[in-house]
């Protein structure tokens, strides 16, 4: 069993399904839900259905919506500590899912900009690190989340990162990011991230790019599967059939089964078959977590 520390952000998902086009200043039918989320909440959730443990770093705000979230994380198993210090009410993200299931998302980070490098847990026991590029992102919680993967690359256990959309991202100068890269394992991307990383339209040369700067390069394919690279290792696996609801939470779920088999074994096919398994379930549902049963 391998135990895997999440580092950056959980919040409050408000899930709207639109049933027909957005009508812009007027009502647009709807069903609305809401879910506990975070990408770093959501892969340490995920990870515990891999009978592997996980741990999560992150902040909530002292308000009904922090209690809830950290009940949440409790039922799953997630072990934390300190979650509520914050003077921020907690994170939420807006999601608004078309009938295709496709997601658009306008995330307000909340409580989670408070992180501390003080909150990294002691590390004995830690097989690895997946770090939310949310938490790098907000210039608020950025120092000190450096700090932390400073102090666990100096612990010498693998930081994985998944920077998060191209929208996203555009809030900061590519090179940094860039930089970001650079001081960690592996990256785990999708297709059009990769891409604007990568700096190239062709998804091979981009994978090339990005693997000059970091050893281990994972890139999801959407219902075309994934790939990676490593060193001189590539593997390519498709998606696993099934009746996509909601892409809400799929690249964290596949994170959730990519990391620790990759841990575990090395083996990128496997690896790859383990997110690309996860993620089937997760898109299969409404929300970004595994059900609770």
């Amino acid at each position: 069993m391998k135990k895997i520390l999440c580092v950056g952000d959980v919040a409050l998902d408000v899930i709207a399904q639109l049933k027909e086009q957005i009508n812009y200043g007027n009502d647009t039918a709807s069903r609305i839900s809401t879910h506990p989320g975070g990408q770093a909440a959501n892969v340490a959730c995920w990870i515990t259905r891999t009978n592997n443990a996980s741990h999560l770093v992150a902040r909530v705000g002292n308000d009904p919506v922090g209690f809830a979230l950290v009940s949440d994380l409790d039922k799953y198993g997630v072990q934390h500590k300190g979650l509520m210090r914050s003077g921020r009410p907690s994170g939420v993200v807006v999601i608004l899912v078309d009938s295709n299931g496709e997601r658009t998302m306008f995330p307000d980070n909340g409580a989670n900009a408070d992180l501390e490098s003080s909150d990294l847990p002691p590390l004995e026991g830690i097989d690895g690190v997946f770090i939310s590029g949310y938490s790098l992102l907000d210039f608020r919680s950025r120092d000190s989340v450096i700090k932390m993967i400073k102090k666990i690359r100096e612990a010498k256990i693998p930081v994985f990162l998944d920077p998060t959309t191209t929208g996203a991202m555009k809030v900061v100068p590519k090179s940094e990011i860039l930089e970001w890269v650079g001081m960690v394992d592996g990256v785990l991307l999708n297709n059009e991230e990769a891409r604007y990383l990568g700096e190239s339209d062709d998804i091979e040369e981009a994978e090339a790019n990005l693997q000059k700067r970091t050893p281990l390069v994972v890139i999801k394919l959407g219902s075309r599967g994934a790939m990676a690279v490593s060193g001189n290792e590539f593997a390519k696996v498709p998606a696993v059939t099934t009746n996509v609801v909601d892409t809400t939470g799929a690249g964290d779920s596949f994170a959730a089964g990519f990391i620790p088999k990759w841990l575990e074994t090395r083996d990128l096919e496997a690896a790859l078959n383990a997110g690309t398994a996860l993620a089937a379930k997760c898109v299969a549902t409404v929300g970004a977590r595994p059900p609770l049963n």
